[in-house]
């Protein structure tokens, strides 16, 4: 399998920057899930690497081979770059059987009617659809469709597998299988696998590593517990966690290098973490729901809502003017307008520049 790499990537329509100056390697073997809002990019640098699109410059290299390249003037044909492309409605043929749409592609290239037939019998097994054979797209559900897709994308055996949103038209429970589904077809195939979504929840449970892109320009790159703990800007923290991080307002007070002073929710706090804190005197604490927790602590307020969800209840605590979002684990709720007090722990509370957006440095919180 092949080692892919961007390299000063930039693509244009007229005017618009759709994706920015885009560096990016790609290992051998990896699960990356390109991330984003709408009109971010990610489509487009998806389509790019399988040659579906030509960047306005830059260069693209998949193994030891250079498939694009704005100034030699290469730019080689989706059909040379061997890869496999699943797109969002599937593309089924729905005049053919399962067997021979997963055979079509295969028949294209040539191959013998012995091969055709071991290579078809062999995907079928492998996603789990032998007992469909005979039957026509408009026989199947949609997940039954997924996987036929799917096994025709993997029939010729493409060094990469490029996948477009593939699990939006399917229902939720549908989703959370076929996520299972990709998870174990990628470590049963050695694949590389490039899959895009604006979900994500999605990219977190499949991907060795998230590309997240906003207006084009890449905001982080890296495994997506990485991205969770450890976001590179406050776009980053916002974008990915469900419920959301907290993000509350300071103005610190340097007390050591590696501690600060604020009011916070009414009380006044030391931010102290592990490394050096840069200078900032306009900050933003970000807190996950998880580092809340409820029933005890120093800091009060009252119950302006909550979502319980069986699992884990969601509650939004009113302290002055500021709004805290919680998690509490278990079958539980609150009432409404209930005093609710709280507390602030573990070691993982981010600080944030408030002029750049980036990411300053990750500590816990004290009394003062």
């Amino acid at each position: 399998m092949p080692r892919i790499v961007l390299e000063h990537v930039t693509k244009c329509f007229d005017k618009f920057v759709a994706v920015d100056d885009l560096s990016l390697v790609i290992e051998d073997r990896d699960f990356i899930t390109l991330l984003g809002p709408s009109g971010c990019g990610k489509t487009t640098t998806l389509r790019m690497i399988a040659g579906l699109e030509t960047p306005t410059k830059g260069k693209i290299t998949i193994g030891d081979t250079v498939v694009f390249d704005s100034e030699s003037g290469i730019d080689i044909s989706p059909a040379k770059r061997d890869i496999g492309f699943l797109f969002q409605n599937y593309a089924l043929w729905p005049h053919m059987t399962v067997y021979d749409n997963i055979a079509f592609g295969l028949e294209n290239l040539k191959w013998s009617k012995g091969d055709i037939d071991r290579r078809v019998h062999e995907m079928m097994a492998m996603l789990k659809i032998e007992q469909f054979e005979k039957r026509y797209p408009s026989e199947l559900s949609g997940g039954q469709q997924q996987r036929v897709a799917i096994a025709r994308t993997l029939a010729p055996s493409p060094k990469v597998l490029f996948m477009d949103e593939p699990l939006s038209n399917l229902d939720a429970k549908l989703r959370l299988e076929m996520r299972s589904e990709l998870k174990r077809l990628h470590v049963d195939t050695d694949s590389t696998f490039v899959y895009v979504t604006h979900d994500q929840m999605e990219a977190m449970a499949l991907a060795t590593k998230i590309c997240l892109m906003n207006k084009g320009i890449l905001q982080q790159y890296a495994p997506p517990l990485e991205v969770y703990d450890r976001p590179a800007n406050l776009f980053v923290a916002d974008f990915v966690g469900n419920p959301t991080m907290n993000f509350l307002g300071i103005s610190p007070r340097r007390i050591s290098q590696s501690s600060v002073a604020f009011t916070m929710l009414g009380h006044e706090l030391v931010f102290s973490s592990k490394e050096a804190i840069p200078d900032s005197d306009d900050a933003v604490i970000g807190i996950r729901p998880e580092f809340i927790k409820l029933d005890e602590g120093p800091f009060s307020g009252v119950v302006y809502t909550t979502l319980p969800s069986g699992m884990e209840t969601t509650v939004k605590i009113k302290v002055g003017d500021d709004m805290v979002t919680a998690v509490a684990f278990g079958s539980v709720d609150y009432s409404h307008s209930l005093d609710m007090p709280f507390d602030i722990i573990g070691d993982g509370i981010l600080l944030f520049d408030r002029k750049s957006g980036d990411m300053i440095a990750e500590g816990m919180i004290q009394q003062a």
